[in-house]
């Protein structure tokens, strides 16, 4: 699993937008700014729609006052399936993240085994990420959801 003070590892991360499908090298991605990155199980699960997801759109302004330039919200789904959660979830401020194959999310050591639920998907977690380089990384032990709160990690920066 990645650690605090290491680099993301390099891969490719799909968004689509209103001008259509983006594929964004990591490298790109994360560089030279400030990023909180948040990922969840499934788009349109309970805790990820109910609380994960509202609580960074609902805290975005304040997460952007402490220095973060962007806030990613990243799931192994599609990105039509994040595109429609994020419309869904007044998430305007939020980029909404797909990592299709779970590739990304394995490069991470991130994965989780849902079986037959879902399949590969990620963990959930929070991290901060400063060009390129974790500063804080919350990993959410199984079946609980404190560490990766917004709240959590604004109080972090």
């Amino acid at each position: 699993m990645i650690k605090q003070n290491e680099k993301m590892p390099t891969g490719e991360l799909q968004e689509l937008t209103s001008e259509g499908m983006i594929t964004h090298n990591t490298d790109e991605l994360f560089a030279n700014k400030k990023v909180v990155l948040f990922a969840v199980p499934g788009a349109f699960t309970p805790t990820c729609s109910e609380s994960h997801l509202p609580g960074y759109v609902v805290l975005a302004d304040q997460l952007q006052a402490k220095g973060v330039d962007q806030i990613i919200c990243l799931s192994v789904n599609d990105a039509f399936v994040m595109n429609a959660w994020g419309k869904a979830s007044n998430a305007e401020h939020i980029t909404m993240i797909a990592d299709g194959d779970a590739s990304y999310t394995k490069l991470l050591g991130l994965e989780l085994d849902t079986a037959a639920f879902g399949g590969v998907r990620s963990q959930r977690y929070a991290m901060v990420i400063d060009n390129g380089v974790v500063t804080n990384l919350l990993v959410e032990k199984p079946k609980e959801f404190e560490a990766s709160k917004a709240e959590t990690v604004l109080a972090s920066l």
